[in-house]
């Protein structure tokens, strides 16, 4: 058992006044510390050169089978918006003591999976011996469950949720070849299990897979009193005007109150990637799912709703710096904001930016002027009560 777990690292949070002490969240900080010290000694699956490690897997799945090391119950963590599902996961991640662990937002990971698959499917029967499979392997699932338990031995999603009948008829397989592998997944979801893909198509289909994670994972609760992400939001602007050093100097505030960062160690903050396509979309300042654009970064340049939605997808809240008054001669620049204002709604993201002038002023004329009046009325009911208290991913 290692010294340095979940629950010393929880406690250093509250010792350090990062956080405040949570009565709900230590008990899920409990289990997360017992996951912990299973996980010790625990056998990983280190990719070889091919990517996939076949003996080491083999190895790894006798040493289990014998009795000699259980594999431990994996982990899905529900509950209500700014209760600290993801802070908690992230912290189980950090100290987790394996090499082989990727934490991931669900949807990238989803995406990821059906490339794989596609690739798979084009290959010859001798690139899918190589690569360690049959060569009559049609199916992609296997082989590609393999792969992702040759990265990763602990896996972590943050926001399981899903929306799309591709995932839905390729999850439980995919789960089942994976934990049959010994790769251990710990979850957050703002759905308990039985509420996934609700009303989705052909759902009965999905059923398998809900009861599939009540029996083989723990389903823990964390909806506490307290909804933190709001709580930082309270007293805080959301639109700024004009842009100048002041507004600035406002937003890098309300970015270090919301992601509880020292604002002495304004050097310190890290950066990001997503994957968008197989493209990487460049973060510049990420933490604890808040994420700080500058409007030109994201509408001057040639993106699109992919990447729109990849970033309303990761983020549960977005600031933008320095949106100009626009012209006619931005239409290209007004039409990229709208489809990213649209994104930010549909997922529940909350907004903060610095803009020349109010939100009914920033395009008055040009090619789609009429059509931004959605945006203006968007960005104002962004600013209210009732939108600040919707949980990310949850539609209007």
């Amino acid at each position: 058992m290692t010294a340095f777990g979940p629950v010393a690292a929880y406690e250093k949070l509250q010792g350090d006044g990062e956080i405040r002490q949570d009565a709900d969240q230590l008990m899920v900080v409990q289990r997360l510390q017992r996951l912990h010290d299973e996980l010790v000694n625990y056998p990983e699956i280190a990719a070889n050169s091919t990517g996939l490690s076949i003996k080491n897997w083999r190895l790894a799945h006798f040493f289990r089978k014998s009795g000699s090391k259980k594999t431990p119950k994996g982990i899905y963590l529900v509950g209500g918006v700014g209760r600290g599902k993801s802070m908690l996961m992230d912290l189980f991640f950090e100290v987790a003591p394996l090499k082989s662990k990727k934490r991931v937002h669900f949807h990238e990971f989803m995406l990821d999976v059906h490339a794989r698959m596609k690739v798979w499917r084009g290959l010859s029967g001798k690139e899918r011996a190589a690569l360690g499979g049959r060569a009559s392997e049609d199916d992609p699932i296997p082989p590609v469950a393999r792969q992702i338990a040759a990265e990763a031995t602990l896996l972590c999603f943050d926001e399981l949720q899903v929306t799309d009948i591709a995932d839905a008829m390729v999850l439980g397989r995919l789960f089942r070849e994976m934990l049959e592998r010994g790769v251990i997944i710990v979850s957050t979801s703002n759905r308990p299990p039985d509420d996934l893909y609700k009303d989705g198509l052909n759902r009965q289909l999905f059923l398998p897979f809900i009861r599939m994670i009540k029996e083989t994972f723990d389903v823990l609760t964390l909806d506490g009193p307290t909804d933190y992400r709001y709580d930082r939001l309270k007293g805080v602007e959301t639109y700024y005007t004009p842009v100048n050093q002041e507004t600035t100097d406002k937003l890098s505030e309300a970015f270090f109150r919301l992601t509880d960062r020292d604002v002495e160690n304004r050097d310190k903050v890290p950066t990001a990637q997503l994957l968008v396509q197989g493209r990487k979309l460049f973060v510049p300042k990420s933490a604890r799912g808040v994420a700080v654009f500058s409007f030109k970064r994201l509408c001057a340049n040639p993106l699109g709703s992919a990447d729109y939605l990849a970033i309303a997808r990761a983020y549960h809240t977005v600031i933008m710096v320095a949106i100009p008054q626009l012209s006619h001669e931005k239409r290209n620049e007004a039409k990229r904001f709208v489809t990213f204002i649209d994104a930010l709604y549909e997922h529940g993201v909350k907004f903060l930016c610095s803009a020349e002038v109010a939100p009914a002023d920033l395009y008055p004329a040009g090619d789609g002027s009429f059509e931004f009046e959605r945006t203006v009325s968007r960005l104002i009911e962004m600013q209210s009560e009732d939108y600040l208290h919707r949980g990310h991913g949850t539609e209007s």
